[in-house]
């Protein structure tokens, strides 16, 4: 299935660009959200883990690489999607986990875990080892991240040779600011400039050349660039395509590359198709997917609290506000401003760093008692229309609480699958 990736950049020398998005969650009704879509759209699909949420010691979500693929498997056969659909990638793949350990420690830690995720299927590799490790800078230079990459490079071709089947597909290049969007409000971002994105590429290719990595680098197929898209708490910058034509020209003398754009939450369709014209052919997509479950759930919260005399008043936001407070690390520094603000941001901000919580047993109890409350409930449609105007149809029907909450992840997605679909280029896509 990677080689729907490797074809991104021929496309695009054909004039034809196409686009594919890149799910990156570990809840499952994302997930689920994902491969329905696959099914419905005829896939294939793209999910990744990030190096923080899975990995050899079990991650923020106690999964390990193995366990992230049973997951998506299990899922894939109730949806009925074949395997074959679907492409496992893993994101930000380097010593980010152990960044506050020497170097050497982190670093080899990073191999056994790109290691695990190629043994447990995963083909679209990010190598991101940009970060310093402890006694270090905090951003390294492109040789030495070039030099890491390489190294972590030569560990996953070693577990590729030892589990057969495809060879990985390669992403290099990381993005300002951090994954998840900033933690500040923003106004304007300064997309990549094209010397800072050919030098990456040329240092990259002229280091793996010198380890013995060429086959390697022939499967390099995109470099992470910041193309002046992302989010903060409270607001987003949409993408402004005439900041990034000087990048987007790089791609000229790159025939073989294409661009992936991290942060592409909350931009809409027209946007993400412009990107995609544009040589952004990767789009990754992660909060926005968890801030459209969140935003389901606290409707259907409402809708309990409004229906049913049994079910205490907001319940699921006052269990998930007691978590948060019990349990800051996850939003702590990432929030400002005043208790007020946040107390807002905690619940409703674009970086969703609730979705950090709803693994914990007080967050999946309090859900499960919403769906059983609501489930084959006849909600009016004026209810419906107050809290979730999107699903006021749906009054028609006994409500299935856990659909309502797939169907709006799945309008999120697509508004993806409507910008990367393959199509005549347009310069001014609708």
């Amino acid at each position: 299935m990677t080689s729907i990736l490797q074809d991104l950049a021929r496309s695009r020398r054909a004039g034809e660009p196409f686009g594919i998005a890149s799910v990156c969650s570990a809840h499952p009704l994302v997930i689920r959200a994902a491969l329905r879509n696959a099914v419905l759209h005829g896939g294939p699909v793209l999910i990744e883990a990030t190096c923080n949420q899975v990995n050899q010691f079990g991650g923020y979500t106690g999964m390990r690489p193995q366990d992230f693929v049973e997951l998506i498997a299990t899922i894939a056969a109730e949806e009925g999607l074949g395997w074959e659909n679907i492409i496992l990638g893993g994101d930000h793949l380097g010593p980010n986990p152990w960044r506050g350990e020497p170097a050497d420690t982190a670093m080899a830690k990073a191999e056994a875990m790109i290691a695990a995720y190629v043994e447990a299927g995963f083909r679209k590799l990010h190598l991101d080892t940009s970060m310093g490790c402890a006694g270090e800078p905090e951003a390294l230079d492109d040789a030495m991240t070039a030099t890491r990459a390489a190294r972590l490079a030569k560990a996953a071709e070693r577990a590729a040779d030892a589990a057969g089947g495809e060879r990985p597909v390669y992403i290099i290049g990381t993005e300002v600011p951090p994954p998840g969007g900033a933690h500040h409000a923003i106004t304007a971002l300064e997309p990549t400039s094209p010397e800072a994105a050919a030098r990456t590429i040329e240092v990259h290719r002229r280091i793996f050349a010198d380890a013995g990595l060429k086959d390697a680098l022939s499967r390099v197929i995109a470099v992470v660039v910041q193309p002046g898209v992302e989010f903060g708490n409270e607001n987003v910058v949409a993408y402004d395509r005439g900041r990034a034509q000087a990048l987007c020209a790089l791609l000229d003398s790159e025939p073989d590359l294409v661009f992936e754009a991290h942060s592409t939450d909350y931009q809409g369709t027209a946007p993400l198709a412009q990107l995609v014209d544009d040589g952004f052919a990767v789009l990754k997509v992660g909060p926005e997917l968890t801030f459209a479950l969140r935003e389901a759930l606290y409707g259907l919260d409402l809708i309990a609290s409004d229906l049913l005399p049994h079910y205490p008043p907001r319940n699921l936001m006052v269990v998930m506000e007691q978590l948060m407070l019990a349990h800051p690390g996850h939003w702590q520094g990432h929030y400002h401003g005043s208790q007020a603000q946040q107390r807002a941001q905690r619940h409703y901000s674009y970086s969703d760093r609730i979705r950090y919580y709803w693994n914990r047993p007080e967050a999946e109890q309090a859900v499960a008692q919403l769906m059983t409350a609501l489930d084959g409930a006849v909600v009016p449609a004026p209810l419906l229309r107050q809290h979730l105007p999107r699903f006021e149809s749906w009054s028609t029907r006994p409500l299935d609480p856990r659909q309502v909450l797939v169907t709006a992840v799945q309008h999120v997605l697509d508004s993806y699958s409507r910008a990367c679909q393959r199509r005549d280029y347009d310069p001014e896509p609708i």
